[in-house]
């Protein structure tokens, strides 16, 4: 109990279970839809966006938010109209929004900038502000998941089916990546760029294990979410090991333990 004396591990352990129930509960859908690649390629497309930020000397939050959300429909547009297939659309987009963002760290020559905490997350160094970002892309994603609830689940199970009723497929697939990309960019200072869609798409895939049922699953998902989050956080500051890595190693570990129970049912 002596860490929650702690202000930076108080926002911690808060942003921790922010992140993992958004992080979860998106993932259902990404998982099911079979777009988990599309979540590396989105946020391996904040890279570029966060050093834009610094070039302009804004917010970098907000830029990666435009720079994924960008991505993520760019990379949905292009697949749908056929131009090319969508994993050669993710990773073009993948690849030029990291070599655009390297290219950009040339002219930060004498910025004291943490790009490794982009990277691979430090959820210690979450501040307020950080934090209102997370409640308020959660209040987003809740109210758009309740909102849609039976257009989602009939677009991830069969979206031809959808269409063929007259449900706005096209915009609710749009809308569905948005969300990806906002949860992505808010989870950055938790899990980092190279890590964050492991806990989009850990979480689901070992609820997949145990339940077939959609809601339990959603609910199931944001348990393993959450508790991979605080039990990484709290094994990370035993251990002094970096809290993005054992977040998702933990995460890990939790699916290793689903899919063996799913195996032996």
């Amino acid at each position: 109990m002596e860490i929650l004396q702690y202000a930076f591990m108080q926002r911690a352990l808060l942003a921790g279970v922010i992140t993992g129930a958004i992080c979860s509960v998106i993932g259902v859908y990404i998982v099911l839809k079979r777009l988990s690649f599309m979540g590396a390629g989105i946020s391996h497309s904040a890279f570029g966006g966060v050093t834009l930020g610094y070039i302009l000397g804004v917010d970098p939050i907000i830029t990666a938010v435009l720079f994924c959300v960008f991505s993520a429909l760019g990379i949905s547009m292009i697949s749908r109209k056929k131009i090319v297939q969508e994993d050669a659309a993710i990773g073009i987009f993948y690849s030029a929004s990291m070599g655009f963002g390297v290219f950009l760290i040339g002219f930060l020559r004498g910025y004291n900038v943490d790009f490794f905490g982009y990277l691979f997350g430090n959820i210690l160094s979450v501040t307020t502000k950080d934090l209102l970002y997370m409640s308020i892309v959660l209040g987003i994603v809740i109210f758009f998941i309740f909102y849609y609830y039976k257009e989602f689940l009939c677009l991830v199970l069969d979206d031809e089916s959808s269409a063929v009723a007259g449900m706005p497929v096209v915009f609710l697939n749009h809308l569905l990546i948005g969300l990806a990309a906002l949860t992505i960019v808010v989870s950055l200072r938790v899990v980092g760029i190279i890590l964050v869609s492991a806990l989009i798409v850990i979480p689901a895939a070992a609820a997949r294990y145990v339940t077939e049922n959609f809601k339990t699953l959603l609910g199931l998902s944001t348990l393993i979410g959450v508790s991979s989050c605080l039990i990484g956080l709290l094994l990370s500051y035993f251990l002094d090991t970096p809290s993005g890595a054992t977040i998702v190693l933990t995460a890990t570990g939790i699916f290793g333990i689903s899919w063996l129970l799913g195996k032996k049912s």
